[in-house]
């Protein structure tokens, strides 16, 4: 399944590249990030609203609107989480119960930010978009309740106030988020440069007044792009591009122990229970220790034939000392069966490294800066989206390439050379035949993409998928 960051379109193909299922979403012009297929044959995306509700202006990863739509292609569920104090953004998970985790940004203004322990130099007079993540229980067509919720705001650490509450020894407590690290990222010079300025644009980074939506690259968030459950331990995933992190949170919580340090499945609250990739972001480690630089897309992986638990992210590569490119890396967790996590006091998070890791044989071949995703089959091949390059590959376990597809759809921006710069991907999904989802749908593959935005008749052979 793809769905292009700047076109209505969301598109379920064979490897061949025919469209089995095409969904029409009706929302031209309002980019889409996360897109997936339930179980029960629906498609849920993330979309982003219209113009007159964008209170946070077109920025990284904006979404706001919630859609689920039917296999038909009717739109049961119309969701939006949009005001002037919080926009749910990047990335969305259904639940086993039928709710909805959603990523939400927090607006803190500057002085609310500066009286959490904000360095002043660091912000300006910029608003801070702090994360959090809410679970939405849907109650309507277009209504839901929020049942319970996560804040990043309520565990903040700081040494550069020690008038404020939050003051406190970074160091001793990797529990908690230091307000003040933000990790090294590639995308200021990006916005020197016109070039760089309409790349950005061309992937949803920027809306039309780049002026406007700039500033948020000087304001300090924690840019999670990603959120992921684990069942068993009731456990949520996320990806902290602003600090080149992985986090794990306790969802065994109330929301009023969400807030506070105690309580819960884990007994810690709303403390991070495990973070991975950066230890310099909680003072344990230096530059050459980082692992993570401005990743996407950290999901669960099934336990392993010895039971051991893993985790697979795309590390795309931004401010990666050894050069520029992107790998795709799976760790395994140091977590016990009741899923209490392992760190020796004063040390880095482990493990120590990667277990298993993807890069083009020529490393730099491999870049995607932004966006972008990677999934773990069944048969344990490795499905990877690299998003900025509009391309979606499937790699064995030995590396091997064994099937690539580019994205012709151009989305609302149409062509600026030989790549459509509007056909960006956010991250691509496979779904197996015997997925429920698919289950007494009929899967006869039609036209390829291309022949569909043509309105070209079937033709004798899809160019843009190939098989290895």
């Amino acid at each position: 399944m793809i769905a292009p960051t700047t076109s209505a379109n969301v598109y379920l193909i064979d490897l061949q590249g025919r469209v089995v299922r095409l969904w029409k979403t009706g929302f031209e012009n309002t980019s889409c990030t996360a897109t997936y297929l339930l179980e029960n044959g629906h498609l849920l995306r993330l979309g982003l609203v219209e113009e007159s509700q964008r209170h946070f202006g077109s920025r990284v990863g904006a979404g706001g609107r919630v859609q689920e739509f039917s296999w038909e292609g009717e739109l049961v569920w119309d969701f939006t989480l949009c005001n002037d104090k919080q926009l749910s953004h990047h990335d969305l998970e259904r639940l086993p119960n039928g709710n909805v985790l959603l990523v939400v940004w927090d607006r803190k203004t500057a002085p609310q930010a500066i009286a959490a322990g904000r360095a002043p130099e660091a912000l300006g007079n910029r608003d801070l978009l702090s994360d959090s993540v809410v679970e939405v229980k849907p109650t309507g067509k277009t209504t839901g309740e929020i049942v319970w919720e996560w804040h990043i705001w309520d565990h903040l650490i700081q040494d550069h106030d020690s008038s404020q509450a939050n003051f406190g020894d970074v160091e001793a407590h990797p529990e908690l988020i230091d307000m003040n690290y933000r990790s090294v990222s590639l995308l200021a010079p990006m916005l020197a440069s016109r070039a760089g300025v309409d790349k950005l644009k061309s992937v949803g980074y920027l809306g039309s007044s780049a002026a406007a939506d700039q500033a948020q690259f000087a304001a300090c968030d924690w840019h999670v792009n990603s959120v992921a459950y684990q069942a068993e331990f009731d456990q949520i995933l996320l990806s902290a591009k602003g600090c080149s992190e992985i986090w794990v949170i306790d969802h065994g919580t109330t929301s009023a122990e969400a807030r506070s340090h105690a309580g819960g499945r884990r007994g810690k609250g709303g403390d991070l229970l495990y973070r991975w990739g950066n230890p310099r972001a909680y003072r344990a480690g230096m530059a050459a220790d980082q692992q993570l630089f401005g990743q996407h897309d950290a999901q669960w992986v099934s336990r392993g034939p010895t039971g051991e638990v893993s985790v697979l992210v795309f590390n795309n590569g931004d401010g990666r000392p050894a050069g520029d490119y992107s790998s795709v890396d799976e760790l395994v967790l140091p977590v016990d069966a009741q899923g209490e996590y392992s760190r020796q006091a004063g040390t880095a998070y482990g493990p120590p490294a990667p277990v298993w890791s993807y890069t083009s044989p020529s490393k730099t071949d491999f870049f995607s800066l932004l966006i972008s995703g990677a999934q773990r089959l069944p048969k344990g091949n490795t499905l990877v989206c690299a998003g900025m390059v509009s391309t979606v590959f499937e790699v064995t376990p030995q590396k091997e390439l064994v099937w690539e597809y580019a994205n012709p759809d151009p989305g609302a921006l149409g062509h600026l050379g030989p790549t459509p710069i509007g056909a960006s991907l956010f991250a691509a999904r496979r779904y197996a035949p015997d997925y429920p989802g698919l289950a007494g749908k009929d899967l006869t593959p039609g036209k390829t993409i291309e022949e569909l935005l043509a309105g070209a008749t079937l033709g004798k052979g899809p160019p843009h998928a190939r098989k290895r």
